[in-house]
């Protein structure tokens, strides 16, 4: 069974009051939660390096969780900057050794197309393309992504259609 939103942010609180036990149950649940996601968005050879090198950035962030706010997002945002880092290091070391065997044909289309699109997010203003990724590509519910950025959740919906409307023109006169 999957602990929901309350659990993970008690044994957040838990932890960074210095509960040993709250931690390790809360990187038990984080990894099992990360192999899940991570494991959609990245080669299965790759996914325990990716998680552990995940799981180590939540080491070193738990102090700065906010228990006043949402721990999914919050640990979503984490895993989800480590697997941007992933990108970019597969397709620095693709484009290095000039070879195309570094990773598998679906591999390089999900880079590729998720390179697109961050060119695509640099042209929008960061509210805009943040309320996009965090509901429309990670699958945050509005409330969730209101919670992970800070924003009203009327406010998530304005950004994300003002975003969609700017990408549809960008990519109509492309």
């Amino acid at each position: 069974m999957t602990p929901d939103e309350t659990s993970l942010a008690q044994l957040a609180i838990m932890a960074q009051r210095g509960d040993k036990e709250a931690y390790a149950a809360l990187l038990h649940e984080c990894q099992r939660w990360m192999k899940s996601y991570l494991g959609r968005r990245i080669a299965r050879h790759d996914l325990d390096d990716l998680v552990q090198e995940t799981l180590f950035a939540l080491h070193q962030k738990l102090a700065t969780y906010d228990s006043t706010r949402a721990f999914v997002p919050w640990l979503a945002a984490i895993a989800r900057y480590r697997w941007a880092g992933h990108l970019r290091q597969v397709y620095r070391a693709r484009k290095h050794s000039g070879g195309t065997d570094v990773i598998s044909h679906n591999d390089e289309s999900a880079m590729m197309a998720r390179i697109s699109l961050n060119s695509l997010f640099a042209q929008l203003p960061a509210p805009q393309a943040q309320a996009i990724e965090l509901v429309k590509i990670e699958g945050l519910s509005i409330a969730e992504a209101a919670c992970a950025s800070g924003q009203s959740e009327a406010l998530v919906k304005i950004n994300i259609h003002r975003g969609l409307k700017k990408l549809s023109a960008m990519i109509e006169r492309a």
